[in-house]
């Protein structure tokens, strides 16, 4: 969907009510199955560790969208907690898949020293519908705050709250695609009222710290890591990466908490957000999803070794 269509929508330089955003959620259709491409790998992950359904998001006439977490079968209150969160943007494929395949392969090795707490798919209709947002036209991802309006982030939210102050670390799993560009850069835009300034799209993966807690050598030992399985974005001329200056190789900051990022919710010392690139020419699809789950154990690795 080109971005051109959501300039239809609504009047030029006017922010969308909400009969701009029905006219808008009537665009989205469904393009894969949440209970087939991913409740089935949950359902098979029922022997190794224990499923809590922590809320469902009814979005009728669509569907309702059970939300599900997997937790550590020993769990251990002795033990810190680690937080791995996938598909908080339900298009970005490898963070659910990359959650998904680290649960599956790597997360037996981690059992007696960690407590894992892993949502694969935080925004399962943005996952049928290949979208960023969910239908009330709302980024989950801006919105993980105590107020929030956005329904994915609140039961996350509410998941996490308990253990507060528990974690060692949290790593959110994304991909930054060539349609953040031709799609959804241009609807946040045409819904804000605001004209779109085009931007490049990084090619390679990155990591996103926080301004307000910098844990370098966290994102030093993922970076590392993770350069064996695919490559690393290269800043623009500017030395910024999606505008944001660059502080090491394939690493910006945000600040996490103030913009209600899902990496900003549980407090941890190590937190980042990953972003792999699956539309570039040097990737395959299993790649961004090696590099997702490397990313996860990597940093585990490194939290769990420094925690003093």
């Amino acid at each position: 969907m080109s971005g051109s269509i959501f300039a239809s929508i609504g009047t030029s330089g006017q922010p969308w009510g909400d009969a701009e955003k029905r006219q808008w959620r009537a665009l989205q259709s469904k393009k894969r199955s949440y209970a087939d491409e991913v409740l089935t790998r949950i359902d098979a992950l029922r022997g190794r560790f224990d499923v809590e359904q922590y809320g469902a998001l009814d979005y009728a006439p669509d569907g309702s969208y059970p939300l599900f977490a997997l937790r550590s079968r020993n769990w251990d209150d002795a033990r810190p907690v680690a937080l791995v969160t996938g598909g908080v943007h339900g298009y970005e494929t490898s963070g659910v898949h990359g959650a998904l395949q680290f649960l599956e392969l790597h997360a037996d090795r981690y059992a007696e020293r960690v407590n894992l707490l892993v949502a694969p798919c935080v925004s399962p209709w943005g996952y049928e519908r290949v979208q960023r947002w969910n239908p009330l036209a709302l980024d989950p991802n801006r919105c993980f705050r105590a107020d929030s309006p956005a329904p994915e982030s609140v039961a996350l939210w509410n998941l996490v709250q308990p253990l507060r102050g528990r974690f060692v670390m949290h790593i959110d799993l994304h991909e930054t695609t060539d349609s953040d560009e031709s799609e959804f850069r241009p609807a946040l835009a045409a819904r804000d009222g605001r004209p779109f300034e085009p931007g490049t799209i990084p090619d390679g993966f990155y990591l996103v710290d926080d301004t307000e807690n910098p844990q370098p050598a966290f994102q030093d030992a993922i970076i590392l890591a993770v350069a064996k399985v695919t490559h690393i974005a290269m800043s623009d001329m500017d030395a910024t990466i999606i505008g944001s200056p660059v502080v090491a190789e394939g690493v910006i900051r945000y600040a996490l908490v103030e913009l209600g990022l899902c990496a900003g919710i549980t407090g941890a010392r190590y937190t980042t957000t990953t972003e792999v690139y699956p539309d570039s020419p040097r990737a395959s699809p299993q790649q961004c999803n090696d590099a997702q789950a490397t990313a996860v154990c990597a940093g585990l690795d490194y939290a769990l070794a420094h925690r003093g």
